[in-house]
């Protein structure tokens, strides 16, 4: 090697040695809402993490023959977690978890992450909407053939609460003490810390064993409204569009895009609102009003949870989101 060459090197491997570090993401309100993040953003302050999109029974689901899970049994798709969220406050060193889905391994895991503090594996709290098994099931992980938690803060409505604590297994976690339960009522507020609270309210959905909640979300600056289930909007007391308007962001129940996607079940028995119903009422709204709202809990065959899709395209051209995996929102 020539001396010219070497010094070259010598210079080039002290640039290199001598670049800063990329410091790492933080949460802004700049975010694009529509696109998904390999992995969670640390979050320096207090702000809401998407854990999860999919309906219920996750995708692929299970027995499914169709395009839109025959590749996925062999090809996964990482992204596809069942509905979650999870909020972090970093000032008071809390993390909440929103659904115990049957993905809470990977989705607390992802929680703690995204803190920018050393965070329990386990979250403060879980608040449940419903008893329907992708929003309550992960608890069983919590139990002793798993976690085997102390007393980890579970907060449900009283109906909820009667069918944990009196039907097995769930019985059995309380027995334990593996959870502490939490009794909430509709339309009071709960402090957290002394940067969130959470107000729950019941909204119109199959209840078969326990009432179906929605969430309000209240950090220091920004407010969001978390309602994953609801039957159509008209069967509900409130007036969607108004809660919106008390928001700054909204994530509500795109389960199904159209009637098209069902033709093969009653949809008297699952009477969700249809993306295209909701696009339809909402049209009239101001652009900033759009801008808040993000769809999530997407079944399987909802062509809107590929974002590539033409229906997803559909929805962004609309003025609307599409709810996406690690997206973190400022609260």
């Amino acid at each position: 090697m020539t001396k010219n060459l070497l010094h070259i090197c010598v210079l080039l491997l002290l640039f290199s040695a001598c670049k800063p570090k990329n410091k790492p993401a933080t949460a802004t309100d700049n975010t694009n809402h529509n696109t998904a993040s390999s992995s969670p953003t640390k979050i320096n302050n207090t702000a809401l993490i998407i854990l999860g999109t999919v309906q219920d029974a996750g995708s692929p689901q299970i027995g499914c023959k169709k395009d839109c899970c025959k590749n996925l049994f062999t090809n996964p798709d990482p992204n596809r977690k069942v509905v979650s969220l999870g909020v972090v406050d970093n000032q008071n060193k809390a993390t909440f978890l929103f659904e115990a889905t049957p993905d809470i391994a990977t989705q607390v895991k992802a929680l703690k992450n995204s803190a920018n503090f050393n965070a329990q594996e386990i979250p403060t709290g879980i608040f449940l909407t419903h008893a329907h098994i992708g929003h309550y099931a992960g608890l069983m992980f919590l139990g002793k053939e798993a976690m085997n938690a102390s007393n980890t803060p579970v907060y449900t409505m009283p109906k909820m609460k009667t069918f944990l604590e009196e039907n097995g297994p769930w019985s059995q976690l309380v027995a334990n003490k593996n959870i502490a339960i939490k009794a909430t009522e509709n339309n009071q507020t709960l402090k957290l810390t002394s940067n969130l609270k959470v107000v729950p309210f019941t909204v119109p959905h199959r209840d078969e064993f326990s009432e179906t909640v929605g969430y309000t979300i209240i950090g220091p600056n920004k407010r969001a409204l978390f309602i994953p289930d609801i039957d159509k909007w008209n069967k509900w007391g409130q007036d969607i569009t108004t809660e919106i308007a008390k928001v700054d962001y909204a994530f509500i129940d795109a389960t199904f895009f159209d009637a098209e996607e069902i033709n093969n079940r009653d949809i008297s028995e699952i009477p969700h609102p249809f993306i295209i119903e909701s696009m339809e009422l909402f049209k009239e709204l101001p652009a900033t009003e759009k801008s808040k709202i993000n769809f999530i809990h997407f079944n399987h065959t909802n062509p809107a949870l590929n974002i590539k899709s033409t229906k997803a395209k559909q929805v962004i051209k609309n003025g609307f989101n599409i709810a996406q995996i690690n997206t973190v929102y400022n609260l």
